[in-house]
């Protein structure tokens, strides 16, 4: 066992977080292709490697922005659209129970909290809400999609895909921060990276440069340990 590769793997995972504050700095285009030609080493049934990656940045970046911002302000001022922007597929559960409703609240009030947003304040948690949009202000963006076709295994290949791509980036002095919101708005999202019809969306990921002064960044969620949902059998 080489200790310093042991070392410098569990760091970039262990040192991967969702970070909701970037710095207005370019992330050059060869080391986004580098972390994705790392990332699709990841296994996949049979090795159908069913991942498709858009890669959004400056003019086209902005033109998401703009439209899917423009949507949520309308759900915001209009709930009762909310058919109108459906998931494409159920990323939570219908009826939640404990404990992965107690680790959700903790998440929501915790990351409130330390905005100085309110329970109630709905106006704040909107504007927080829509940072997910406004790309938490990272200059890349990258789109996940599968082939319609695929089944749900398709969507355990490219999650793992996605982890690859979040730990490489962190090797690599990059932050990442990964976002099933976007789902609500598939069919704007699809139209704006030209998709064929047999895409669906499966998530974003925002990746730039964090900014060590915003305080948002502090937060890190913790994780139960490995004894907590582990069962070793002899």
């Amino acid at each position: 066992m080489n200790l310093e590769h042991v070392q410098a793997v569990d760091q970039a995972i262990t040192g991967r977080h969702s970070v909701r504050a970037f710095l207005d700095k370019a992330v050059d285009t060869q080391t986004i292709k580098d972390i994705l030609n790392v990332a699709c080493r990841a296994p996949s049934g049979t090795n159908t490697q069913p991942w498709k990656v858009y890669v959004v940045t400056d003019r086209k970046r902005q033109e998401m922005i703009d439209r899917v911002c423009a949507a949520q302000i309308e759900l915001f001022t209009q709930p009762e659209l909310a058919e109108k922007y459906t998931e494409t597929f159920p990323y939570y559960p219908e009826t939640w129970i404990s404990p992965f409703i107690d680790r959700r609240r903790e998440n929501g009030w915790g990351l409130y909290g330390l905005l100085g947003i309110q329970k109630g304040e709905k106006e704040k948690m909107a504007a927080q809400q829509l940072r997910n949009y406004q790309l938490f202000d990272a200059p890349v963006a990258l789109y996940f999609t599968v082939n319609k076709a695929m089944g749900i295994g398709s969507k355990m290949d490219i999650s793992m895909m996605i982890q690859n791509v979040m730990v490489a980036a962190k090797a690599r002095g990059l932050d990442t921060c990964p976002q099933a919101a976007w789902n609500h708005f598939h069919n704007i999202v699809l139209d704006v990276l030209n998709a064929p019809d047999d895409e669906e969306l499966v998530c974003a990921v925002v990746l730039g440069y964090a900014d060590p002064d915003h305080i948002v960044n502090t937060f890190i969620t913790p994780r139960e340990p490995a004894e907590n949902f582990t069962v070793f059998l002899d």
